[in-house]
């Protein structure tokens, strides 16, 4: 990335306020990524343990699995899934606050006593499924904000910061190299006025 400047002051003192706003932008961001890389490590942790409870249980469903041609399955549904919004080092995740489940009323002399098991069983399904859901949706957000930081961290420390540098030497070598010469010129003038002066006396 070039950096546009002018070999003036107005130039160098709009690249020195640049310059350090990016330096004391740095450490900030830096921040950021790494608490946002330990929560997307953390995410994954949960993600994998959902996996496996949700492995298990469809494990504890097929070893029943004789039985659930009997399953009324009408009588369980999701009712509600509430959620709200946490900020997670400046990034806004969905929250899993709980699930409400239907169960429509069933006779417990009619049907076989297994049913109330079935319906716990099909709940923590269900509620597994869907926190996985949500973790796997969390962390892909976090993933996304990771990344683009991370890019904003190695865009300031590998590129504009080196550039703003570079760009403040480039300026203050030709203002002091027109100085020099403003002063060489100012010598010969001098001299040329001196010997004029002897010349004339």
């Amino acid at each position: 990335m070039a950096i546009k400047f002018q070999y003036n002051k107005t130039s160098l003192q709009q690249l020195e306020k640049q310059l350090k706003v990016r330096q004391r932008t740095l450490p900030i961001i830096k921040n950021k990524e790494s608490a946002l890389r330990m929560e997307v490590k953390r995410c994954k942790t949960e993600a994998s343990e959902y996996e496996e409870r949700l492995e298990k249980g469809i494990q504890a469903y097929e070893a029943m699995f004789a039985l659930w041609n009997e399953f009324d399955a009408s009588l369980l549904k999701v009712g509600e899934v509430h959620l709200s919004t946490k900020k997670i080092a400046g990034v806004r995740v969905p929250q899993l606050d709980n699930i409400e489940f239907e169960v429509k009323p069933y006779s417990l002399f009619t049907t076989p006593k297994w049913f109330a098991d079935g319906i716990q069983l099909l709940k923590e399904l269900a509620s597994t499924a869907i926190e996985r859901e949500f973790m796997v949706a969390k962390l892909n957000l976090l993933e996304h904000a990771r990344k683009k930081t991370t890019q904003k961290v190695n865009l300031f420390e590998k590129v504009q910061i080196p550039g703003y540098q570079d760009a403040l030497r480039k300026i203050k070598r030709f203002m002091e190299d027109e100085e020099n010469l403003s002063k060489s010129s100012q010598k010969i003038m001098k001299s040329h006025q001196e010997k004029r002066k002897e010349a004339e006396a």
